[in-house]
């Protein structure tokens, strides 16, 4: 099972940061971290959903606490 440690295959906070404002380089992070987690289906849902309301949630809490939303924990 996956480490449920920083985001963005454990880069630093600002380094993550960075990548999760720029929005290719936040869908193709999200979608790879999810499926290093072996979340296969919260990674098609970050393709398709990606886009919009997750991509501001996701930068948001990468500025909190350095992780990006859980949509689906299955």
């Amino acid at each position: 099972m996956a480490k449920a440690s920083k985001d963005y295959f454990g880069l630093g906070r600002v380094l993550s940061l960075i990548l999760a404002i720029i929005p290719i380089t936040a869908l193709i992070c999200g979608f790879l971290t999810r499926l290093k987690e072996g979340k296969i289906l919260a990674a098609i849902l970050r393709v398709v959903l990606g886009w919009n309301v997750i991509w501001i949630v996701d930068i948001i809490l990468m500025a909190l606490n350095g992780r990006i939303l859980r949509l689906l924990n299955i």
